[in-house]
């Protein structure tokens, strides 16, 4: 019997604290799906989930970045056209300009009301959940 399992991503939500609304960082995607994401990436075999959001924050957008807390998990099969992944999507601060790197074709920095229209994956759900936290203290309901 051949199993298949779904693949562990994380996400980070870069709020930057040395800028006036602390806004937070986007990528610009360089490789399919084409649009703008939270910063994020695939973990590595044997690395923890902790460690590879804090690599994923340093290749994409050079910040050092300070995990926060972690906003929750998303598993919808459907919410990576490519594969099955199931993420763990971190709350994270850093100062400093981030630059695109790595994947990353642009980089940006946008408060609640500037965030583009059309983001890949289940990005606009895991946004509406964290400024809902960011804003109220209210923790994203269990669907």
């Amino acid at each position: 019997m051949t199993y298949r399992n779904p693949v562990p991503t994380v996400d980070i939500i870069i709020a930057l604290r040395d800028r006036p609304n602390q806004p937070i960082v986007l990528i610009e995607r360089l490789n399919p799906p084409y649009g703008w994401a939270i910063v994020g990436g695939f973990v590595d075999y044997g690395e923890r989930l902790e460690d590879a959001a804090r690599r994923e924050a340093q290749e994409e957008t050079g910040l050092q970045v300070e995990l926060i807390d972690l906003l929750g998990l998303y598993s919808d099969p459907s919410r990576d056209e490519r594969l099955h992944t199931i993420s763990a999507v971190y709350m994270a601060e850093a100062m400093g300009d981030p630059k695109a790197d790595d994947d990353a074709k642009s980089v940006g920095m946008f408060a609640a009301w500037e965030i583009p229209n059309q983001l890949c994956f289940d990005h606009s759900q895991i946004l509406k959940d964290y400024w809902r936290y960011r804003n109220y203290g209210l923790r994203p309901a269990i669907r």
